[in-house]
């Protein structure tokens, strides 16, 4: 994994699980002193092993209660109609996730609304609205099982 030793997964599992552990924190927890795992953390940011920090919040406390996957057919697959299906998309704000997949469908986003109510309202006033859209299939989501943002690392990944 690009020469990743143990002590740097394990500062990334560390940050995974809390952000804002301090260099001090993590170096406690390695055994480690501050400086060297300053310079750790600066060089997996450095080379994109890290891209950035963020809080997760709750959804329902923010108005977006209601969880929608949803697949996109279009009507022709030239690059510049794949292009501006990303660039709408992009604009989208209840869009929070999208990926270009292979099979039936083209695309399968992940939105997020107040309500079914608002979710009507994305649909017949932004999404049908673009472009070369044949067919949306929506799934709404009743419960979430399992939902993390972090990676787990294996005995396997670790360089001896």
């Amino acid at each position: 994994m690009e020469d990743l030793d143990a002590t740097d997964l394990k500062i990334l599992q560390m940050l995974q699980a809390d952000a804002r552990l301090t260099h001090k924190q993590l170096a406690a927890a390695l055994d480690l002193t501050i400086t060297p795992v300053f310079e750790r953390v600066k060089k997996l940011e450095r080379r994109g092993f890290i891209r950035g920090y963020v809080a997760l919040l709750e959804p329902q406390k923010v108005g977006k209660g209601l969880i929608v996957f949803l697949t996109i057919r279009l009507t022709q697959h030239k690059s510049e109609v794949l292009q501006s299906l990303r660039e709408e998309v992009m604009r989208l704000p209840e869009v929070m996730e999208c990926y270009h997949i292979a099979g039936e469908e083209d695309y399968l986003l992940k939105v997020m609304v107040r309500d079914i109510a608002a979710y009507e309202q994305f649909l017949t006033n932004k999404l049908t609205k673009i472009a070369h859209i044949s067919h949306v299939k929506s799934s709404f989501v009743m419960s979430v099982v399992k939902h993390t943002t972090a990676f787990t690392f294996s005995s396997e990944n670790f360089k001896s």
